[in-house]
């Protein structure tokens, strides 16, 4: 089966997994939106305490910000409302860098393209600017990325069959950039427009809305249980094998995610809790069920200090660390669990049976929906805390999934412990 998997698998997975759209696209949301949907989501927190503690201080907080909680939420609003504005400049600035273009050139391109789509084509000093801001935010997501992709590359094109004014040397670089990129611009930014107008002149809905209908079933569908349980499951098979499957999934599924956590944030803002349906996002993997990394490790490690093997307590000495904050390639890779036919099976059951649980939590109202997205780094307990607004439950949560992994490694690990310790008793007595 292993062999299966390396000769099927791992070179047109590693092809997906280095494929430079995808890896500008994951970037784009990674290195560009994530500071701003942090900072924002610091504020829908602050607006929506966690009521549910029901305790003394934070009933009078909830009190005490009631008359003002529209202002506090200006910043999540204009934070999360620019998050695909922010995703098209980005992903623009990324796939320009992998093209040697002018990076900063391609993205202002990408976020202007995108801008234009997001509006009726109509006088626009009488658009409501708060209509178009759920588009600029996490509806706009799909066109944001498509724009970002076609813009860079119609600018290539464009540049690299001479379309553009080249300067003399000796010209400033800052004026050559302004000049090489102002044909493109003059060209790709008219026919954006003329796109717009044609489907706003004959459908009455912007590009954005266009698109969001159309992709819909597929954001749908990205929320059951069996595309969680698919992804899931594909990213511990690839691991299983020494490629990096969060990485190949999330370049395909990150803007799903991003999508179902924003129409969270938006419903929890707007005062409809019961309208936060969306389950499988980022946080759903990296702070539910990748506990202590990929394969929820954070039991094995702790196993590992305490092993009777020499090889495994050392490596658990390397490991515990890192997995403390959900790194654990070091134990991937020491053990190790790649290619070990006796520990990939806990490695792979594990988070199966912990995404079968959280999805049931979520699903049925006892958790939280996810409405920030933590960096993969909090630990255990604050991440759940953070990444639900607030909720202990999900914190607790985090750390009942880590003792569900760990009892299902448990007897793996002494299995695999107890080979060990043979090959080290009879290295030592020969």
């Amino acid at each position: 089966m292993v062999e299966w998997m390396e000769d099927k698998l791992m070179e047109p997975l590693g092809k997906i997994a280095q494929n430079k759209y995808l890896q500008s696209i994951r970037d784009a949301f990674v290195i560009f939106a994530l500071p701003i949907i942090i900072t924002g989501a610091i504020f829908l927190i602050i607006a929506n305490p966690p009521t549910s503690l029901d305790w003394g201080i934070i009933n009078a907080w909830e009190d005490a910000i009631a008359p003002i909680q529209g202002q506090i939420l200006f910043p999540y609003n204009l934070t999360f409302g620019i998050m695909a504005v922010t995703v098209a400049f980005g992903v623009g600035y990324s796939l320009a860098q992998r093209h040697d273009m002018d990076a900063a050139m391609a993205g202002i391109l990408s976020m202007l393209a995108f801008i234009m789509t997001a509006f009726p084509v109509t006088d626009i000093t009488q658009v409501p600017f708060g209509d178009i801001l759920d588009y600029l935010g996490g509806q706009g997501l799909f066109v944001a990325i498509i724009l970002g992709v076609l813009t860079t590359e119609a600018m290539r094109f464009l540049i690299n069959k001479g379309v553009a004014f080249e300067m003399p040397a000796g010209v400033p670089p800052y004026v050559m950039r302004t000049f090489r990129a102002l044909i493109p611009f003059m060209i790709i930014l008219p026919i954006v427009w003329i796109l717009e107008w044609i489907v706003w002149a004959n459908f009455k809905v912007t590009i954005p809305q266009a698109v969001l209908d159309l992709f819909s079933p597929l954001v749908s569908a990205s929320n059951s249980y069996w595309a969680a349980l698919g992804m899931i499951l594909l990213m511990l098979v690839l691991w299983s094998i020494g490629i990096h499957g969060m990485n190949v999934v999330s370049s395909v599924a990150y803007p799903f995610w991003m999508t179902q956590m924003a129409e969270n944030a938006d419903a929890i803002s707007a005062g409809n809790p019961g309208e936060a349906t969306g389950i499988v996002t980022e946080p759903f993997f990296h702070m539910f069920t990748h506990i202590g990394g990929s394969g929820a490790t954070l039991g094995l490690a702790i196993f590992l200090l305490f092993s009777a093997s020499v090889q495994l307590k050392q490596v658990g000495k390397t490991a515990i660390i890192p997995s403390l904050f959900n790194i654990n390639e070091p134990l991937i890779f020491g053990v190790p669990i790649v290619l070990n036919p006796i520990l990939i099976i806990p490695f792979v059951l594990g988070p199966v049976v912990i995404v079968t649980v959280n999805y049931i939590l979520f699903a049925t109202g006892v958790m939280p929906p996810v409405v920030v997205q933590p960096p993969f780094t909090v630990p255990i307990f604050f991440g759940g805390f953070i990444a639900t607004g607030g909720s202990a439950i999900a914190g607790l949560v985090q750390i009942m999934n880590a003792i569900i992994a760990a009892v299902i490694y448990w007897p793996f690990f002494k299995q695999y412990e107890k080979q060990l310790v043979r090959e080290e008793k009879s290295t030592s007595e020969a």
